[in-house]
């Protein structure tokens, strides 16, 4: 005689996947040449070309990335990605003041790669603005991280503020008229580094 009525078993929930390495290479590549047709070609650039570009079909590219307005907030996000993870890069591979002039030598590429892009991703629905405010958290985490870590060498001054040197290269950006901005840029983390050197007596 059956006591208990049968219950159901309950399976636990497959993991969520993570996305396929082929798929990751595709959505890599395409950002890759979106950015590049974005800065050759303007934001009217041939969506049909740059997935045939990067070796996939539209569908491929749709995908990912449904309008065009998301290919071209992606291919920011990747930009700011990347700056993001050179300063955790840096911060395991250097000595604390050497990764953070290289972090601050990316930066200044990364304000150029900005300028280029900067006619596209005026276009995008609502303008840029929301873009820009997310990204300032993650670029001064960035440098927060690598200032930090300096300082706690004793190599830098205890009383350096972060923001001061990301103000002072951001300001360089105002500077992109002049076709050597980007040498002087170089030289001006020289010498912000030089200054904020702890002194010793």
């Amino acid at each position: 005689m059956q006591i208990f009525s049968a219950m159901p078993v309950k399976h636990p929930s497959p993991p969520a996947r993570k996305p396929r390495s082929d798929a990751q290479r595709n959505r890599e590549r395409l950002l890759e040449v979106a950015k590049d047709s974005f800065t050759r070609f303007g934001a009217n650039a041939s969506l049909d070309d740059i997935a045939a570009r990067a070796g996939v079909g539209p569908g491929t590219l749709y995908r990912h990335f449904p309008t065009r307005d998301a290919l071209i907030e992606a291919v920011y996000h990747a930009e700011v990605e990347k700056i993001a993870a050179a300063a955790r890069k840096f911060s395991d591979s250097m000595p604390p003041v050497e990764a953070l002039r290289a972090w601050m030598l990316l930066f200044i590429d990364y304000i150029a790669a900005k300028q280029i892009i900067a006619p596209v991703l005026n276009t995008i629905v609502g303008g840029p603005s929301k873009l820009y405010e997310g990204s300032r958290a993650h670029i001064a985490g960035a440098l927060d991280l690598l200032v930090k870590r300096a300082i706690r060498s004793g190599e830098i001054r205890r009383d350096l503020d972060p923001l001061d040197l990301l103000r002072a290269l951001i300001g360089v950006a105002f500077l992109t008229s002049d076709p050597d901005w980007q040498q002087s840029a170089r030289r001006l983390v020289d010498i912000l580094i030089a200054g904020s050197r702890r002194v010793t007596r």
